[in-house]
Protein backbone atom coordinates (compact mmCIF):
# COMPACT_ATOMS: atom_id res chain seq x y z
CA UNK A 1 0.00 0.00 0.00
CA UNK A 2 1.34 3.46 -0.64
CA UNK A 3 1.13 6.08 2.15
CA UNK A 4 2.79 8.60 0.25
CA UNK A 5 0.05 11.40 -0.98
CA UNK A 6 0.12 13.36 -4.04
CA UNK A 7 1.42 16.84 -2.47
CA UNK A 8 -0.52 18.99 -5.73
CA UNK A 9 -3.81 16.35 -5.08
CA UNK A 10 -3.39 17.30 -0.94
CA UNK A 11 -3.51 21.03 -1.50
CA UNK A 12 -6.51 20.64 -3.96
CA UNK A 13 -8.68 19.10 -1.38
CA UNK A 14 -7.79 21.15 1.47
CA UNK A 15 -8.95 23.93 -0.90
CA UNK A 16 -11.64 22.15 -1.92
CA UNK A 17 -12.86 21.61 1.80
CA UNK A 18 -12.75 25.25 2.57
CA UNK A 19 -14.98 26.08 0.33
CA UNK A 20 -17.26 23.43 1.22
CA UNK A 21 -17.37 24.94 4.52
CA UNK A 22 -17.34 28.32 3.45
CA UNK A 23 -20.54 27.79 1.10
CA UNK A 24 -22.03 26.46 4.60
CA UNK A 25 -21.20 29.47 6.08
CA UNK A 26 -21.90 31.34 3.79
CA UNK A 27 -26.25 29.66 3.46
CA UNK A 28 -26.43 29.67 7.26
CA UNK A 29 -24.82 33.51 8.07
CA UNK A 30 -27.17 34.72 5.37
CA UNK A 31 -30.35 32.94 6.89
CA UNK A 32 -29.67 34.46 10.11
CA UNK A 33 -29.00 38.18 8.63
CA UNK A 34 -32.28 37.42 6.55
CA UNK A 35 -34.41 36.52 9.81
CA UNK A 36 -33.20 39.42 11.29
CA UNK A 37 -34.14 41.53 8.65
CA UNK A 38 -37.43 40.32 8.59
CA UNK A 39 -38.23 40.33 12.20
CA UNK A 40 -36.78 44.24 12.43
CA UNK A 41 -38.16 45.74 9.45
CA UNK A 42 -38.63 42.47 7.07
CA UNK A 43 -42.55 42.75 7.82
CA UNK A 44 -43.33 46.62 7.87
CA UNK A 45 -42.38 47.30 4.13
CA UNK A 46 -39.55 49.12 3.51
CA UNK A 47 -37.94 51.39 0.78
CA UNK A 48 -35.06 50.71 -1.61
CA UNK A 49 -32.92 47.06 -0.75
CA UNK A 50 -32.88 45.10 2.30
CA UNK A 51 -29.68 45.28 3.92
CA UNK A 52 -28.63 41.70 3.69
CA UNK A 53 -28.28 41.72 -0.12
CA UNK A 54 -25.35 43.81 -0.10
CA UNK A 55 -24.17 41.13 2.83
CA UNK A 56 -24.94 38.31 0.65
CA UNK A 57 -23.25 40.23 -2.52
CA UNK A 58 -20.02 41.06 -1.38
CA UNK A 59 -19.67 37.56 0.03
CA UNK A 60 -20.74 35.88 -2.53
CA UNK A 61 -17.86 37.88 -4.63
CA UNK A 62 -14.99 36.33 -2.73
CA UNK A 63 -16.97 33.11 -2.89
CA UNK A 64 -17.27 32.93 -6.12
CA UNK A 65 -13.22 33.54 -6.24
CA UNK A 66 -12.33 30.57 -3.87
CA UNK A 67 -14.60 28.72 -6.13
CA UNK A 68 -12.75 29.39 -9.24
CA UNK A 69 -9.39 29.20 -6.84
CA UNK A 70 -10.78 25.11 -6.05
CA UNK A 71 -12.79 23.90 -8.81
CA UNK A 72 -11.51 26.09 -11.81
CA UNK A 73 -7.99 24.78 -11.99
CA UNK A 74 -4.69 26.32 -11.53
CA UNK A 75 -2.71 28.80 -13.61
CA UNK A 76 -0.55 25.56 -14.06
CA UNK A 77 -3.33 23.46 -15.12
CA UNK A 78 -4.75 25.51 -17.62
CA UNK A 79 -1.44 25.98 -18.85
CA UNK A 80 -0.86 22.21 -19.19
CA UNK A 81 -4.30 21.82 -20.89
CA UNK A 82 -3.06 24.13 -23.37
CA UNK A 83 0.21 23.26 -24.32
CA UNK A 84 -1.30 19.88 -24.76
CA UNK A 85 -3.71 21.08 -27.09
CA UNK A 86 -1.41 22.85 -29.60
CA UNK A 87 1.11 19.56 -28.96
CA UNK A 88 -1.55 17.49 -30.45
CA UNK A 89 -2.72 19.70 -32.82
CA UNK A 90 1.46 19.92 -33.75
CA UNK A 91 0.56 16.11 -34.75
CA UNK A 92 1.34 14.97 -38.71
Amino acid sequence: MNDQRDEHLWKLAKKRAAFQRNLAAYFIINAFFWGIWWFTQGRHGTDGVPWPVWVMLGWGIGLGFKYLDAYGGSKEDLEKKEYDKLKEKQKP
